[in-house]
């Protein structure tokens, strides 16, 4: 895509947690695409589509695969998001457009064999801040074990005309999962309730 300035890729493995070996260690992923934002430059428009349609699968496709190609299989990916920051002359609704479409999702989705919706946080900053990729089991929305967040940033982007969109993901759950289900909640608050 001739809109891209750069794929910025960032990969974390843990190895301790607790003082107590990760194993296998947990990696998460994110891939990134640093390109000029569809709408810098031009007058407010009330329908963002056309350009959505114009490079949204393009885009999920190849940010898919690099993050297929980055965790080794589809199988590996056991959870996954999207994020995408925009540079401080655009839109937040401009963040939002390059992600909130299934032709971006779907494309996302299919690579990495999941089901479920990909989570996302869509911001505006300036180059340098933050890129946060909240993620959920790919299969399972509620799976709370698999509730993770990987960050990055990356140091010139996004200029004030571009916008970053992320995925990420994890091949596995947070290291030693201990904080219940939402199963363990109901009975927790029905013993509340029943003590009360």
């Amino acid at each position: 895509m001739k809109e891209i300035r750069k794929i910025h890729v960032a990969i974390e493995e843990l190895h301790v947690e607790a003082d107590r070996p990760v194993e296998p260690p947990l990696k998460t992923i994110i891939v990134a695409a640093v390109m000029r934002n569809p709408w810098a430059d031009m007058p407010y428009t009330d329908d963002l589509r056309t350009e959505i349609k114009r490079f949204a699968a393009p885009l999920g496709a190849l940010l898919g695969e690099r993050l297929i190609d980055e965790a080794g299989s589809p199988d590996a990916i056991q959870a996954y998001g999207k994020s995408s920051v925009v540079g401080l002359d655009g839109e937040l609704e401009h963040a939002s457009a390059m992600v909130h479409t299934l032709l971006f999702g779907e494309e996302v989705r299919n690579r990495a064999k999941g089901a479920s919706a990909l989570v996302f946080a869509n911001t505006r900053a300036a180059a340098g801040a933050q890129i946060t990729v909240p993620m959920v089991h790919k299969g399972e929305l509620l799976t709370r074990t698999h509730y993770h967040t990987a960050q990055t940033s990356i140091i010139d982007a996004p200029r004030p005309d571009e916008v970053v969109v992320a995925v990420g993901a994890a091949t596995g759950p947070r290291p030693f999962p201990r904080i219940g289900d939402r199963d363990t909640d109901w009975a927790d608050i029905e013993a509340a309730a029943a003590s009360a």
